[in-house]
């Protein structure tokens, strides 16, 4: 019967990898490496996730109602919260080319045969509960500055947002409650999924490393997800079209930071 190594890993003994020092030079030249793995077979890759532009219109369409117009950004940015298990795929593919195996698209459904599977999709709900607390904080934060009452168009919305001292508000606060989500998650998430594929050590124990990659690297982490909220942004303009692009990317520089950051275990 499958283990749920959760809280060790497959010797049932907690493991603390070892975290190296890197630069912010380093974080670049992890996006560098990202985008030669796309840049590899990019039609393999665009078509794995063109299912991310895709929800992201289905989203923005699924709340254009007005009781539902305050909650399109929150959706949107939740992209980035989970992110990390969104991109499981890409890091397995961005592991097979790294150590000469075949990398063809359907390999990126490999990760369900890896024995940290029950640990990933224990990692997975954790990230999805993150999302379901934001959306419910944000919704929380719309009822707290403007009532009860729901605009009744677009214009009405955004008349609210950007013209009124409440919009002002709504924006200051959601932000700084949007940075605050983004902070936790990019810490305890920054290498955790790609560990899991690569060691079977746990979900505490890969968690626990990455809060310390982030402790010990503060600047190159913050710059990590800096970059990731930029491009990220700049993938939803042309209707979302540009994640199919994004996502890959980030994907595959996920996995080359792992590696920076994280030191190799001593056989």
């Amino acid at each position: 019967m499958t283990a749920f190594h959760v809280m060790s890993g497959a010797t049932d003994s907690y493991t603390r990898p070892v975290v190296n020092k890197i630069s912010v030079a380093d974080v670049f030249d992890a996006l560098r490496q990202g985008f030669d793995d796309f840049r590899e077979k990019p039609s393999h890759y665009v078509f794995l996730c063109l299912m991310y532009p895709i929800a992201g219109v289905f989203l923005a369409l699924a709340t254009s109602s007005a009781n539902l117009l305050p909650m399109i950004f929150p959706l949107i940015s939740g992209f980035a919260l989970i992110g990390p298990i969104a991109a499981i795929g890409l890091y397995e593919i961005s592991r097979r080319r790294e150590a000469g195996m075949d990398t063809s698209w359907r390999r990126a459904l490999d990760v369900t045969h890896s024995p940290a599977f029950p640990s990933i999709i224990a990692g997975g709900l954790m990230l999805f509960a993150f999302f379901i607390v934001w959306l419910v904080a944000a919704q929380t934060l719309y009822s707290n500055v403007f009532g009860d009452v729901f605009p009744r168009s677009i214009s009405t919305f955004t008349s609210q947002v950007f013209g009124t001292p409440e919009g002002t508000q709504l924006i200051l606060w959601g932000n700084l409650l949007g940075l605050g989500f983004a902070v936790i998650v990019l810490a305890t998430t920054v290498v955790t999924f790609p560990m899991l594929l690569d060691r079977d050590v746990g979900l505490v124990a890969a968690m626990e490393a990455s809060v310390r990659a982030t402790l010990m690297n503060p600047v190159p982490v913050f710059c990590w997800g800096l970059i990731v909220a930029a491009l990220l942004v700049v993938g939803t303009i042309p209707v979302f079209i540009g994640l199919a692009l994004v996502i890959p990317i980030l994907g595959h520089a996920t996995w080359h930071l792992y590696r920076k950051l994280i030191a190799p275990p001593i056989v």
